[in-house]
């Protein structure tokens, strides 16, 4: 009986670090090593922004003239929910913001392999709530909001 409840304490502890493993789950985005999938982190939309800059160029006795000076930033925002009593790791979110002070660009790919260039982090939104009685977290809410680091392409 004492073997069962060390053996279950440590498969709580090392539960704590799995790393980020989308099992038999498909892979919906991968950012730099994290992947977006069922088993970790799922995101219920993708929400794409893109700005062009124009300069005005002002006129004597005519509207501005305005110039198109090239692209602006381009931001991705993925909302999302996490689970961590029924899939993952729990650590999740806990995985991003390490991923987002290393403070580098990560290569942003689809599940099916497309490359989306160099992203970076800009800001992580999480909202936990539904706690069970021993103040577990049965349910993270989040935001996470990426910015297109500039590769030396106009797209």
């Amino acid at each position: 009986m004492k073997r069962e409840f060390v053996t279950g304490a440590v498969d709580k502890l090392l539960s704590q670090f799995k790393s980020n493993d989308s099992g038999n789950a498909p892979v919906l985005l991968m950012l730099g090593g994290f992947k977006f999938s069922l088993n970790t982190a799922v995101f219920q939309q993708i929400q794409q922004s893109n700005d062009f800059r124009w300069q005005a160029q002002d006129r004597v006795g005519q509207m501005a003239a305005l110039q198109y000076i090239g692209p602006g930033s381009a931001t991705m925002t993925l909302p999302g929910i996490v689970y961590p009593l029924f899939r993952g790791a729990g650590n999740e979110m806990s995985q991003l913001r390490k991923l987002a002070s290393q403070g580098k660009p990560q290569r942003l790919l689809t599940g099916k392999g497309g490359n989306l260039g160099l992203w970076v982090i800009e800001k992580i939104d999480v909202t936990s709530s539904e706690f069970t009685v021993d103040s577990q977290i049965q349910k993270q809410d989040f935001t996470l909001t990426l910015r297109k680091h500039s590769d030396g392409t106009n797209v």
